[in-house]
């Protein structure tokens, strides 16, 4: 596989694969029903989704329970969480690559980044976000760690891993035909439904 950066080498590869063994299970599975009923209350009717970064599909499992006709769609970079992936959502729906490669010749309801943007090279953090306007019909949910300015922090023992700034805050000075419709935090201290203290924004194409 070609690859731009060595962070997009670094989830497709072993650590990766671990991550998987960290992120499953029928309590985070809850948490993320009550996250996405929360986060997307404001949104209207959808058909459609495309989640960039799925790993083996937690989030798109929640979405089917409150939306059980959406079509789910993803990119994952990972092979063997895009396998497991192709397990809950149809195989053909399933891109194994990096967002940096991802053709967009679709256009979605909605298209999510969780916990994604946050491990993005931020030197190529407009090309995802070109990736994001092009693949978005109506909804972007943006939900990852947030900070006012750029900040590099440690990542499980990795440094130029972990990348909190104000992503959302960049995608709509970016592209002015998008306006923010909806904003929260999930708390990780939330005894019901902990997130990873996750800043999410709903912005709407106009």
């Amino acid at each position: 596989m070609n690859y731009k950066t060595n962070q997009e080498e670094f989830w497709a590869g072993e650590f990766g694969c671990d991550y998987i063994q960290r992120n499953t299970g029928k309590h985070l599975l809850a948490s993320n029903l009550h996250f996405f009923a929360t986060a997307l209350r404001t949104a209207a009717r959808l058909s459609n989704c495309l989640e960039l970064g799925a790993n083996v599909g937690m989030n798109l499992r929640a979405l089917a329970l409150l939306y059980p006709n959406l079509n789910l769609h993803a990119v994952e970079i990972n092979p063997e969480a895009a396998k497991q992936l192709s397990q809950i959502i149809p195989e053909q729906n399933v891109v194994c690559d990096s967002i940096l490669n991802y053709k967009h010749e679709t256009q979605f309801d909605l298209v999510i980044t969780k916990g994604v943007l946050i491990h993005i090279d931020p030197h190529h953090l407009g090309d995802v976000y070109r990736v994001l306007e092009k693949t978005t019909r109506r909804y972007l949910l943006i939900a990852e760690y947030y900070n006012p300015t750029p900040v590099e922090l440690p990542y499980r023992g990795h440094q130029g891993k972990l990348f909190k700034r104000d992503f959302a805050g960049e995608f709509l000075e970016t592209y002015p035909h998008f306006s923010l419709l909806d904003s929260g935090f999930a708390y990780r201290r939330n005894t019901n439904a902990p997130q990873d203290d996750i800043n999410w924004f709903l912005i709407e194409k106009r």
